[in-house]
């Protein structure tokens, strides 16, 4: 059923990228179930054109009863929509939703506490696939109409305080030789971010290789390895406040060292989603959360974001 649905979905938006953002899904997520569908029947199903994909003349038969099926499917799923009066489906970034908003959601639970959520498939309400009420991404703005910008990130060295200590009693331009560097790929893409051979130049610091170490894509885990004294890693301070504050975080270099990232995290409300009162309550609770976020940074920072 999910590759069916893929592919339908594929061939009525005209991309994968489209079908994708439709399904909420990753467009690999959504070339991975087509593909297992052609491997299944031993044809191709997909040829790009002119007009977007193009389905081959053998589905052309049947082209037309799956339109009708997932049409069907799709009013069903309208007129159970109206059932789910306290459900929010949220498809987010994982860490996002990991180190920022699972742990704030309970002051929003506390305000509305028959209100139930699908952050990435788990949670307290059942999954409906291609459903979210919200999607929360990291990347370049989107002045969309139900797009909200919900805050930029400081990118910063962080350590634990052993390895701070440790360091701080290292000649200044090397001491970080012989220490590991954690590498993170969230922001691979964002054009101002910092990654540690740009860092350590800047600063004017002496560091053998300091492309190599440890690469990570989650952010989750870099972290980890920090608190576990494995290295260091140059990370967004909005998602660690929780750790900062606590003191099992901290800052082994000026903070005016760091610098804002281009990218910001937004989130993107379905409008069918928006005619529910509880997804409206939810927008406005992200919108307050975010603020204090970007207060809370602007403090740490000491500059306007």
């Amino acid at each position: 059923m999910k590759s069916l649905q893929a592919l339908e979905m594929a061939i009525r938006r005209g991309s994968l990228k489209a079908a994708a953002h439709a399904l909420a899904i990753t467009p690999a997520a959504v070339g991975q179930r087509i593909k297992a569908l052609e491997d299944y029947l031993g044809l191709q199903l997909l040829s790009r054109g002119r007009s977007g994909l193009q389905p081959p003349p053998e589905l052309q038969g049947a082209l037309s009863h799956l339109v009708t099926a997932f049409r069907a499917l799709d009013t069903a799923v309208e007129q159970l929509d109206m059932q789910r009066a306290h459900e929010i489906q949220i498809a987010a970034v994982p860490d996002l939703a990991d180190l920022w908003l699972a742990p704030r959601l309970s002051s929003f639970r506390q305000r509305n506490p028959h209100v139930r959520f699908c952050i990435n498939g788990e949670g307290d309400a059942p999954l409906r696939l291609g459903q979210a009420d919200c999607e929360i991404t990291f990347g370049p703005w989107q002045d969309e109409e139900r797009t909200d910008l919900l805050f930029r990130d400081y990118l910063l060295p962080v350590s634990s305080p052993a390895t701070k200590r440790r360091i701080a009693k290292l000649k200044a331009k090397t001491r970080l030789e012989g220490y590991p560097l954690l590498h993170l790929d969230f922001y691979r893409n964002d054009p101002e971010a910092l990654n540690w051979p740009e860092w350590i130049a800047k600063q004017r610091l002496k560091r053998t290789a300091p492309e190599r170490g440890i690469r990570f894509q989650r952010i989750v885990r870099a972290v980890d390895a920090v608190l576990a004294d494995a290295g260091l890693t140059i990370c967004g301070l909005a998602l660690l406040r929780e750790n900062i504050e606590h003191g099992s975080l901290t800052f082994p270099f000026p903070l005016s060292s760091g610098a804002w990232t281009a990218h910001g995290f937004q989130a993107r409300f379905r409008s069918e989603a928006l005619t529910r009162p509880q997804v409206r309550r939810f927008r406005q609770w992200l919108a307050e959360e975010s603020r204090l976020s970007a207060a809370w940074l602007t403090q740490q920072v000491g500059a306007v974001a």
